[in-house]
């Protein structure tokens, strides 16, 4: 049996591949430890073919994307430690060593390579990514999970197999690099840092900075939609709603501000129900939940909110019927009520946005057994 299974996910590699694989062979010889080398290929061109030739076994995932691979080759990995490493060359299989001994220590169950405390040759990593993407990423996720993280999605890393069967890994794209490493915040894995010697990879990079940064955020916001949506969404409901109601009982004579107020509760209110959504989802996805989010989704009452949606929709119609009236009465002229139009207005779409949201959660809930 292996005691080191090197992953490599890889596609149109053909030009790093076989020095990628003897390199990292090399070390393995020279650690005199048992190592296999798995290449999840999604190649057009000869890559998989090189890699056979060289030892690797090659896998062939189901889907395209980065986490695919992965995946695909975590689930026919056989050794006591797992290594990811991109087949680029832009890491180098030199810094494993130091990994391995720090997981056999016992002290560790997750080391991570840091870039950014260690050196990053000329052209490897864009300014962008180096000063911006990278850093404000990392970031968030220390600051959202408590993580002491230089280098969040650095993609050299080693686990120890059984810290590896806690986490619940399935995102398919460049996100599974934060997923990996919330999972094992979220499960209290012992994490550490080496740094690491980062090159200029060879041909052409399949990253996206706005897209794939985007897919981190967004993963982020599964996990924890309390600062990214619900206390935004509560903040700008109550100011909203507060600047609505004290422009309407004086006369709702500033039409401006009563626009303001209204459009800021609906986008507030909005936001909140957003936030519900990521919760339900993430609840039904089978992510790691602190206890007082797991609470308010656990209110969850698709009953009482048709019920609310339902008394909110007939205020917001007796409200427009009296406009009516009004308007009826006065000879269907210049109609003079814009407040009880805009209150009427906004008492319906809060109406209706609680009914189909309440809706949809009970959908993504449906077949989560804690909130049947």
């Amino acid at each position: 049996m292996p005691q080191i299974s090197l992953i490599i996910p890889t596609r149109n590699e053909a030009e790093t591949i076989r020095e990628c694989i003897q390199r990292s062979q090399q070390v393995f010889r020279e650690m005199d430890l048992a190592g296999e080398i798995l290449v999840a290929d999604s190649s057009s061109d000869e890559t998989a073919a090189i890699a056979k030739s060289c030892g690797a076994k090659v896998i062939k995932p189901q889907k395209l994307g980065y986490g695919n691979a992965y995946l695909a080759g975590l689930a026919q990995a056989e050794g006591e430690y797992i290594v990811l490493m991109d087949g680029d060359l832009t890491y180098d299989p030199k810094a494993i060593p130091d990994m391995i001994a720090i997981l056999q220590s016992g002290n560790y169950d997750l080391v991570m390579g840091s870039r950014l405390k260690g050196v990053i040759l000329p052209g490897a990593m864009p300014a962008l990514h180096r000063y911006i993407g990278n850093p404000v990423l990392t970031w968030l996720l220390n600051t959202l999970f408590s993580s002491r993280i230089s280098d969040a999605h650095c993609g050299l890393r080693a686990i120890r197999k059984d810290a590896l069967k806690k986490l619940n890994l399935r995102s398919g794209g460049m996100e599974f690099a934060s997923e990996m490493l919330i999972e094992a915040v979220c499960k209290d894995l012992r994490v550490t840092e080496v740094p690491i010697t980062y090159s200029p990879r060879k041909g052409l990079s399949k990253l996206h900075s706005v897209t794939d940064g985007w897919r981190h955020v967004r993963f982020m916001m599964l996990y924890r939609p309390v600062p990214f949506l619900l206390v935004p969404g509560l903040l700008a409901f109550l100011f909203g709603l507060t600047l609505f109601a004290g422009v309407y009982l004086q006369g709702g004579s500033r039409m401006h501000s009563l626009i303001l107020g209204g459009l800021l509760a609906i986008i507030g209110y909005q936001m909140l129900l957003s936030g519900l959504y990521f919760e339900a989802f993430g609840a039904s996805y089978g992510l790691s939940r602190p206890g007082r989010i797991k609470k308010m989704i656990s209110y969850h009452s698709l009953e009482k909110e048709l019920f609310i949606g339902m008394v909110l929709l007939a205020a917001g119609g007796l409200l427009g019927l009296k406009v009516m009236l009004s308007w009826g009465i006065s000879g269907f002229g210049a109609l003079d009520a814009p407040s009880n139009a805009m209150m009427a207005m906004i008492f319906s779409i809060l109406g209706i946005q609680t009914i189909f949201s309440g809706m949809s959660i009970s959908l993504l809930l449906l077949n989560n057994v804690q909130h049947d």
